[in-house]
């Protein structure tokens, strides 16, 4: 099979899009440069299309080696014909092709060998016949040697139909059709281990349909499973799996037919069931793991695009209770000018000690803003900053998500960067750089510790890694990054570099000053023109002489710019953000060769938006200051609140209580909801209204809709 058919056919795509892309692969392209500047080539797909072209090439490529193994094996056994091996190269599908296989895989003894070894594999030929006589009868003759009885040979007789059943292609194919059908996912509680399981009491006696149950609850089951408490099956209906099979091999009404039925139920129970089950088990499972990390992924997403301040001299608070809150001051790049411990709560509570304090280090270092961090005692510093701390000119404070700070402090990258710092300065310096730039400093943690997913220890590791990196590094090629600024870790994510050639232009920058043109990056050792073609459109020199140095323009593309330009008597700076008439260009007349309309459109929306990042600006967020526990709440109050968490069955929101609450994707807005991020982001600012409070089992549920209505 022509393998860019099968993936084009796959994925709903034509086939030269798929050609192209996998061409453009194999020359050494990456996501993100494929996606933003090769779009005539590709017919536009985006970088979600991209890379499921790149993931269907390396399954098939999986694919394809378990089939050479395949016949390699049973090429190994002389016992491949022309028929069968035909019938393995013809397959594209991984179930048949292991069912092709099952008859020639190797495996522990079983009983259908051991009736084999008595002497009985032509007795369970001629019962599955199922010719008129008495199957008894038949028995008698094979009952010598080993075999001791008739009901012994007849055992042994059904042992050797049961595998024989097992290992027919059309019973399996039947059979699995059943199971995608009607199958059911059952979990019963381990009843010795009852009073340990309570958070899993919801499936203690649980049954749905497979094909219906969503992913978070599948995964809840396996975790159950998991730690012992739940034991969990899966299977259709017992009588009608057994009804199918019986019409498949039971042909007769005698004796014999007798016998082929006992042998069908047995063939059921013991080897087709078990077999789906571990099957339908991995294959939910995996489409569960899908759906999390998919969520996970657009959550970390979010995350990323967060709007960054931007550069300003920041004091920014660690809050905490008993060992006081860390405070520290950065300059505009982010470095550590000062830090300190003021302690406004109890146990100490010396208020006027801690204001005074912060007071003077605001107006000693000029700061121009205030970032405190979300987690412990957040709503009390951020309230004791407000309430008490006077300054002498206005100061905007913002709360900051501090999710993966502590992660941060203790790693390898926080102690080179600050190795005579203890994790607590190091954890305070990071929410003040996450309130200037989040995408900078939050690509120096694993995505993993961000916590914004759900499930993420129970989904495949190298999935879930694997996704949260594509994510990264699509985020960072769509903001674009300062090449005189960032950082060796920001770096690594641009399209072609990675940390060794991050590394090598941090070290260029040290030694010879900042860049002054993209082309001075050809002068970093080791970066060639296939990672300077893939690299140079994502980073930016906001100080160059070329102001398309700061663009998304591929310098690929200054040569067009200029020519533009002329032919309409302009310098490329009067082209810049002149939105009328780069509307009013004629397109047509610069299509040539590859360069056609996508990237031509491209190249007039960045000139139009130069310099202006994606991601926008940081806004001021302020929590109901009646609300400081669970116990604050009651139904009815209408509260702001910032989402702090997507998952598919609805969004968690943050309203000061120490407890976030759910807005369940039936209360997310007056109309039908399929994917609650087409309601909501990732800290987005939003009013909600309680709709109950469970203090014992610290659930909150909240209703945004119901503030529609009400409004």
């Amino acid at each position: 099979m022509n393998h860019n058919s099968f993936i084009a056919s796959k994925l709903s795509l034509a086939e030269k899009q798929v050609a192209n892309t996998l061409a453009l692969f194999s020359e050494g392209a990456t996501i993100p440069f494929i996606a933003r500047y090769r779009k005539e080539r590709t017919g536009s797909l985006d970088e979600i299309q991209i890379a499921a072209i790149k993931d269907a090439e390396e399954e098939l490529q999986k694919l394809i080696q378990r089939k050479d193994y395949i016949l390699k094996s049973i090429a190994e056994q002389g016992k491949l014909d022309e028929e069968l091996k035909s019938q393995i190269e013809q397959s594209w599908d991984a179930s048949e092709l292991e069912d092709l296989y099952l008859p020639y895989k190797s495996k522990r003894k079983t009983k259908a060998d051991v009736a084999r070894k008595k002497g009985l594999q032509p007795l369970a030929g001629i019962l599955m016949k199922q010719g008129a006589g008495d199957a008894e009868e038949f028995a008698l003759s094979f009952v010598k040697g080993e075999v001791e009885s008739v009901e012994e040979a007849l055992a042994g007789a059904r042992d050797i139909m049961a595998e024989w059943m097992n290992e027919r292609l059309s019973a399996r194919a039947q059979l699995r059709r059943l199971f995608e059908r009607e199958a059911y996912i059952t979990a019963k509680v381990v009843k010795t281990k009852a009073e340990e399981a309570q958070k899993f009491r919801d499936y203690f006696d649980f049954s749905d349909s497979l094909r219906r149950i969503p992913g978070h609850r599948l995964l809840a089951i396996r975790r159950g499973e998991k730690e012992g408490f739940l034991r969990v099956s899966i299977a259709p209906d017992e009588e009608r799996a057994v009804e199918q099979l019986e019409r498949i091999f039971v042909k007769g009404r005698n004796a014999s037919a007798d016998q082929v039925a006992l042998a069908v139920k047995d063939a059921y129970k013991r080897l087709i069931r078990p077999s789906l089950e571990t099957e339908f088990a991995g294959a939910s499972k995996q489409k569960a793991d899908e759906g999390a990390i998919s969520v996970f992924a657009e959550n970390l997403r979010q995350l990323l695009l967060n709007p960054p301040l931007g550069p300003k001299r920041i004091l920014a608070i660690d809050p905490g209770f008993r060992t006081g809150c860390k405070v520290v001051c950065l300059d505009e790049q982010g470095s550590l000018l000062h830090n300190d411990t003021i302690y406004p709560h109890p146990p100490q509570r010396d208020g006027s000690k801690a204001a005074a304090k912060i007071a003077q280090l605001a107006e000693a270092y000029k700061i121009e803003a205030i970032a405190i961090g979300n987690g412990t005692a957040g709503r009390e510093t951020e309230e004791f900053v407000s309430k008490k701390v006077r300054f002498k000119y206005p100061i905007e404070a913002y709360v900051v998500n501090e999710a993966g700070a502590s992660i941060y402090s203790a790693s390898k990258i926080a102690r080179a960067e600050f190795p005579t710092y203890d994790v607590t300065v190091r954890g305070a310096v990071s929410i003040g750089r996450r309130l200037m730039d989040p995408l900078a400093e939050l690509v120096k943690i694993d995505p993993k510790s961000i916590g914004v997913g759900q499930y993420q220890h129970d989904v495949d590791q190298a999935q879930l890694k694997a996704a949260l990196d594509r994510v990264v590094e699509q985020v960072v090629n769509t903001v674009g990054v300062n090449l005189n600024t960032s950082s060796k870790h920001l770096l690594e994510y641009i399209s072609g570099l990675g940390p060794k050639l991050a590394e090598n232009i941090v070290l260029y920058r040290e030694e010879n000053g900042p860049f002054q043109s993209r082309k001075d990056l050809m002068k970093v050792p080791k970066l060639g023109p296939k990672a300077f073609e893939q690299a140079a459109g994502f980073l930016r020199i906001p100080e160059a002489k070329n102001p398309l140095d700061n663009s998304g323009v591929h310098p690929e593309s200054y040569s067009l710019v200029n020519r533009i330009a002329k032919d309409y008597k302009l310098e490329i700076n009067e082209l810049i953000g002149a939105k009328d008439l780069l509307q009013k260009i004629d397109l047509q007349k610069y299509v040539e060769g590859e360069l056609g309309l996508p990237t031509l459109k491209d190249i007039m929306d960045e000139l139009a938006k130069h310099g202006r990042d994606p991601r926008g600006k940081a806004k001021i967020f302020q929590f109901d200051s009646r609300i400081r526990s669970i116990s604050d709440l009651q139904e009815g109050m209408i509260l702001p609140g910032m989402v702090t968490n997507i998952t598919n069955f609805g969004a968690f929101v943050d309203v000061g209580a120490k407890q976030d609450g759910l807005v369940h994707v039936s209360e997310l807005a007056n109309k039908f909801v399929r994917d609650p991020n087409e309601v909501v982001r990732l800290q987005q600012q939003v009013q909600v209204k309680v709709i109950s409070v469970d203090i014992p089992r610290k659930r909150i549920q909240f209703s945004m809709k119901q503030v529609e209505i009400e409004a």
